[in-house]
């Protein structure tokens, strides 16, 4: 590794700074202790979101992301070392990865491509509140790119893209009678049985978008009827969330949950999507992105989940997520990242800046 520092300790330095989503200040100010007197980068920053740039003229510029909040402390709230792990709140989503932005923003003085470091807030709560949104408000240009890469947590393999998500709520009515004559009226609940199962088996896409599968899912998140324990209920309401490839649009996949759901549907019944997140391709075409891989044999998976890379394919910038940790136990109060993770997430990054896309070093 370039440089002198322990990136596990990093880790735990950051981990040891409380940053839950809201709470991003104290993060920011150790960023910009941290980074604002190397000369080679400018610093800007908007509300609790900072941006650290190099400006030498290469002919690519790359982003590299990662957001700086938690979600709320269980029982995890304290870095913990033990041989080459690290255990605590953020450890794996995604202090481990903000620790290789911070040191390869402090040790690569001239990239071979430009660099946007972009540290930001609130990507653990509503999309409506993500930092990003306040950088497009006020400094668009600031994610302005060639590419970019997440550092979510992977294993340090690629995640390209990542799914759309949209989330339904479905309302079947029914008529309130009492539940001694329940003839005289219509259980709304009891409507919802055969909607269930149909939803239960419907099938999952699993299409392949440029040599990466994705699986598709339907499901009910959460279901609310009932009025008493001797009335038939005239309500019931089933919040649906739909995960869908990136072949799909929001409309396409609006259409697809319709299908299922409004052949069961009759008069005074509701369907209304209340959120969706579209998807991205997977953007391996582009010669950043192949050279991260080419030259690491980097395995290339879909990104089941939704990320902020979808917000940088909008902009027409190909984005994948990249990073240290394994984010099947990201937000669990075990979560943990390791030394050797650490370390191949910054070989990687390091070597992609320093020899850009030819393999040629920097001056």
């Amino acid at each position: 590794m370039n440089g002198s520092t322990d990136l596990l300790g990093l880790t735990a330095e950051l981990v040891a700074i409380p940053s839950v989503s809201h709470q991003e200040g104290p993060m920011v100010d150790w960023l910009i202790a941290r980074l604002e007197a190397l000369p080679w980068l400018e610093l800007t920053r908007v509300g609790d979101n900072l941006v650290a740039r190099t400006a030498l003229g290469r002919p690519m510029r790359l982003i590299l992301a990662g957001h700086t909040d938690t979600v709320p402390p269980n029982g995890n709230t304290d870095a913990v070392v033990a041989g080459d792990q690290l255990s605590g709140l953020g450890s794996t989503d995604m202090k481990g990865g903000l620790a290789v932005m911070v040191e390869l923003a402090r040790t690569v003085a001239e990239p071979a491509v430009d660099v946007t470091y972009i540290f930001y807030a609130r990507e653990e709560v509503a999309a409506g509140e993500n930092g990003l949104l306040d950088l497009l408000r006020e400094r668009p240009d600031l994610m302005v790119a060639d590419a970019a890469i997440l550092g979510e947590p992977t294993s340090s393999v690629i995640e390209a893209g990542c799914q759309g998500s949209m989330r339904i709520s479905v309302v079947l009515a029914g008529e309130r009678a009492h539940a001694a004559r329940p003839w005289m009226g219509r259980n709304a609940i009891h409507r919802a049985g055969p909607l269930l199962s149909a939803i239960a088996d419907t099938a999952a896409r699993q299409p392949t978008i440029e040599g990466c599968t994705y699986r598709e899912a339907l499901q009910v998140v959460r279901v609310e009827g009932g009025v008493a324990g001797n009335v038939v209920p005239d309500r019931v309401e089933m919040v649906l969330n739909h995960r869908f490839a990136p072949d799909h649009t929001p409309a396409d996949a609006e259409a697809f949950a319709r299908s299922v759901v409004e052949p069961y549907l009759a008069d005074g019944d509701t369907f209304e999507v209340v959120d969706v997140a579209p998807a991205a391709a997977p953007g391996m075409h582009h010669p950043l992105l192949r050279a991260l891989q080419h030259r690491h044999g980097l395995a290339v998976n879909a990104k089941l989940g939704w990320t902020d890379v979808a917000r940088f394919s909008e902009l027409g910038v190909p984005a994948v997520n990249f990073g240290p940790g394994d984010a099947s136990i990201a937000h669990t109060a075990g979560e943990f990242v390791t030394r050797r993770d650490l370390d191949a997430a910054f070989a990687a990054l390091d070597d992609l800046v320093r020899r850009g896309v030819d393999g040629d070093s920097a001056p």
